[in-house]
């Protein structure tokens, strides 16, 4: 991921209306945004976060959605790219759990504090009440 903090959303603007993305964390964003465009990636990625104990095994993403499992295989494989899963093998079947981090950069990046989307400027002067 790239240098841009998360933890600066605690600001009072968007990091979009705070200040221009980098080009990286730009196209870090844009990878994970376009994975969760896709109907099904986005319901897996709700079927694994929602799972008990925040993991789940293939076997059970399998079980509970009607598509064959290389086409699972396929969806987990481009969200483990885009960095919002990662995985581990064990035995002979691999669990899938969601990187915390990659929904908070998400979240963060769209974020607004109860309003409308400021300029930077607006962010910089405290605005009387």
């Amino acid at each position: 991921m790239s240098k841009q903090e998360v933890s600066e959303s605690g600001a009072c603007c968007s990091p979009l209306a705070r200040e221009p993305l980098t080009e990286d964390w730009a196209g870090d964003l844009a990878r994970m945004f376009k994975a969760l465009g896709d109907p099904v990636r986005l319901r897996l990625l709700s079927l694994v976060a929602s799972h008990a104990g925040g993991e789940a095994c293939v076997c059970d993403i399998s079980a509970t959605i009607e598509l064959s499992q290389p086409t699972i295989s396929h969806h987990l494989k481009v969200l483990r790219h885009a960095g919002l899963l990662d995985c581990e093998r064990r035995g002979t079947w691999v669990y899938y759990w969601v990187i915390p981090s990659a929904l908070q950069q998400l979240s963060a990046v769209l974020l607004t504090e109860g309003g409308p989307v400021v300029p930077s400027e607006a962010c910089a002067t405290e605005v009387p009440a």
